[in-house]
């Protein structure tokens, strides 16, 4: 009897509704392909034109060439339906809607998001370069740097998730969550206690988490059994039965805020995996780190203004600012530069990549980097392999046991030409590595949600905090230098001896890396 009810449950659910749902409209788009054919004298040389019109087009686009490239051959393969589906997936207008209301909330939050004339007038004696890039990430993302913020690191989740316990526990006003995976478990069981009784207290509780939950990991309806626990909880982008390309943004960002004071993010989502509670692929690597001081404002806006995209009452952001009267203890470190930011797929503005690229560029010895995935574009190749023709050390940690043979495949596909110009690539020998670091000549580094494929650059909504001459980069090129004491070397002699089938599955699902 169980087994037939988990059998009802997986046919009438809705993860098997929407995916029915789906296959009907993708079938519906070629029964017209084929209704069209049928007339194919007809409608050959109009279609060839408007095909011929559409390539120019995404030539001219201002767009990565890969994404020009994964387009462009289907409209000259099939020009009838490539074409056609272009057009239906370029004049989507949810996600131009989206980004509208985004982009509100931002001019709505400027006032709170000010940069300061003295960070940059100090930033700029110190270092010409990182005050460009601290402009850059203002102007594009509209996040400023700051002075005045404790930055602690944590080398595995399971650290990060005793702080946010604390952190928790100390609420006065509000608590801010946004996360990508949510799974019930041990890890989500202990804060999911912690919010109901504070949410009890008076504490303003909201919690929002990604819409691709709903398939597999949390009934549909989970939003209405946290609010009746007295948490104000939403879904972003809920998965629904229709063929749209807004529902391929997902929000990746991993953010917690307490009381406008504590803020932590990086790779890190809720559930036991990211704690080594549960054993999927092996030991679980994952990084974090919490900020205390000043920054913690841009993250508190940050949240509210991806929360805000879906609502229609005006927010008050200045009461989510911090007291005014509260002190931290002076025994914080609040030495050096933090500049957190956001990066939104729909606003044509890769500020993820800009500031992955501008360490990798401006490097002089060093630049340390820890990645799940290693799908890479032409301009990151470029930059990851002549940082190493010119003599910087360039370190990549890859998992040793994946999560994804695609993505390892088409990771692997890469590894000869890194390894040729000079890139050390190292696997983690215990297990899977969900870390998103990078680390520069002791005086850089970043710390985030943003992983080195398309997905994340492109695609996602992501987060993360760059850090200029802080202490805490030594505790990351501590933690770096004891993952990479775990690790093995990958030489050429490896890649040559991968089996070839492997080998030519990665070379084909570079055509689909876009999409991964």
């Amino acid at each position: 009897m169980k087994l037939i009810r988990r059998m009802l449950r997986i046919i009438f659910g809705r993860t098997t509704f929407a995916v029915v749902s789906l296959i009907i409209q993708v079938a519906i788009l070629f029964a017209a392909y084929r209704f069209l054919s049928r007339y194919l004298a007809y409608f050959y040389g109009g279609s060839a034109l408007l095909g011929a019109f559409v390539i120019i087009y995404i030539l001219n686009k201002e767009e990565n060439p890969s994404f020009k490239l994964a387009w462009m051959i289907p409209v000259a393969a099939i020009p009838v339906f490539g074409t056609f589906f272009y057009l239906f997936v370029e004049l989507q207008i949810v996600g131009k809607l989206a980004n509208k209301r985004l982009r509100v909330n931002m001019e709505n939050t400027e006032t709170y998001l000010t940069q300061s004339p003295r960070v940059m007038e100090d930033l700029s004696r110190i270092s010409r370069r990182n005050a460009n890039l601290a402009h850059y990430i203002k102007h594009s993302g509209h996040y400023p740097a700051y002075k005045n913020t404790n930055v602690q690191y944590f080398p595995l989740g399971e650290t990060m998730f005793e702080e946010m316990k604390k952190e928790l526990e100390g609420a006065k006003r509000f608590i801010f969550m946004e996360f990508f995976i949510v799974e019930r478990g041990e890890m989500w069981d202990a804060i999911l206690e912690v919010l109901e009784r504070k949410a009890k207290e008076g504490v303003e509780v909201r919690f929002m988490y990604d819409g691709m939950c709903s398939l597999a990991l949390l009934p549909f309806s989970y939003p209405k059994e946290l609010q009746a626990r007295g948490i104000n909880a939403k879904m972003f982008s809920p998965i629904k039965p229709a063929f749209t390309t807004y529902q391929n943004n997902r929000d990746h960002r991993k953010i917690l805020v307490v009381d406008g004071l504590t803020a932590f993010t990086g790779g890190v989502n809720l559930a036991d995996e990211y704690i080594n509670r549960r054993v999927r692929f092996g030991h679980w690597k994952d990084t974090g780190i919490m900020l205390k001081g000043d920054a913690v404002t841009s993250f508190t806006m940050m949240f509210l203004q991806m929360w805000n995209i879906s609502e229609k009452v005006p927010e008050d952001y200045g009461k989510y600012l911090r007291d005014p009267e509260y002190f931290y203890p002076l025994e914080l470190n609040m030495d050096g530069f933090v500049i957190p930011y956001g990066d939104s797929p729909l606003d044509q503005e890769t500020v993820g990549e800009q500031v992955y690229l501008d360490i990798i560029n401006s490097a002089r010895h060093y630049v340390h980097i820890m990645t799940p995935y290693l799908i890479l574009d032409y301009e990151m190749i470029q930059a990851l392999t002549y940082a190493a023709k010119r003599g910087v050390e360039v370190v990549i940690v890859m998992p040793g046991i994946p999560d994804k043979k695609y993505a390892f495949l088409l990771a692997r596909s890469h590894y000869g030409e890194l390894i040729r110009a000079g890139v050390q690539i190292y696997e983690y020998i215990p297990g899977f590595v969900h870390a998103k670091v990078y680390a520069s000549d002791d005086i850089k580094a970043v710390v985030g949600t943003i992983n080195m494929d398309f997905r994340s650059l492109y695609l996602h909504f992501e987060c993360a905090v760059y850090l200029y001459r802080n202490e805490v980069i030594r505790d990351i090129q501590r933690d770096f230098h004891d993952t990479l004491a775990q690790c093995r070397r990958i030489t050429m002699e490896d890649c040559r001896n991968y089996p070839w089938y492997e080998v030519w599955a990665g070379r084909a699902l570079r055509l689909f890396a876009p999409l991964m």
